[in-house]
């Protein structure tokens, strides 16, 4: 595992974005772990945060022009993230949407540099895709390509289907989709805890029994 995702993993935990116990899933699942980026809630961290997000996406060698993240939770991520790629020598144009239309001023739906060429959406998880489908809709409609998609944490468990949130998206709308870590991730750090080895069986058996390939 790169020291950037392992470090990840610590951050969340000592932030408390990444917890242990028992969760219900809004499928109704009990989960071994649970994972709020919301809690990411202070300049430091959001600076840290936007950190690792560029490190993830450098990482990847995902080919694109420019960032979009979807309003509410997006707005700030995809504006640490531009920030922290600058730092590292990528400037890249952002840009992200209001929930409703301005009809005074600039108008319009979309705040920052114009949709264009090849977008990378920035969110925390893919839950359902909901908000990965609206997104794509808003950049074809603009003239622009879904370049792909970066978020926080792949649980890499199963949908109402065989297939992940995920893959899923990657199937729906034909783009990658990379994440800072993963579930694999995370048991791998569980691994090299000997402290945290209650968690680590619990959380193997949650992926026996909903992860995916």
């Amino acid at each position: 595992m790169s020291d950037f995702r392992q470090a990840f993993i610590e951050f969340s935990i000592d932030r408390n974005v990444l917890c242990f116990g028992e969760f219900k899933t809004k499928a109704g699942r009990m989960s071994p772990y649970f994972f709020n980026a919301g809690l990411f809630n202070d300049g430091e961290s959001l600076r840290k945060l936007g950190q690792f997000y560029a490190k993830a996406i450098v990482a990847a060698a995902l080919p694109f022009d420019m960032l979009f993240g979807p309003a509410y939770k997006g707005i700030p991520l995809v504006s640490t993230i531009a920030i922290a790629l600058a730092e590292m020598g990528h400037n890249y144009p952002f840009c992200f949407n209001r929930k409703e239309a301005k009809d005074h001023g600039e108008g319009g739906a979309l705040v920052g540099a114009p949709l264009a060429g090849r977008v990378l959406i920035v969110d925390d998880v893919i839950s359902a895709g909901t908000s990965v489908g609206e997104s794509v809709q808003l950049i074809h409609a603009s003239g622009a390509t879904p370049g792909g998609v970066v978020i926080a944490l792949d649980r890499m468990e199963r949908g109402s289907g065989q297939l992940s949130a995920v893959q899923e998206v990657k199937k729906t709308h034909d783009i990658p989709v990379t994440s800072i870590v993963d579930l694999n991730s995370l048991i791998n750090y569980l691994q090299d805890r000997s402290d945290l080895a209650q968690n680590l069986h619990a959380v193997e058996q949650y992926r026996e029994q909903y992860g995916v390939a």
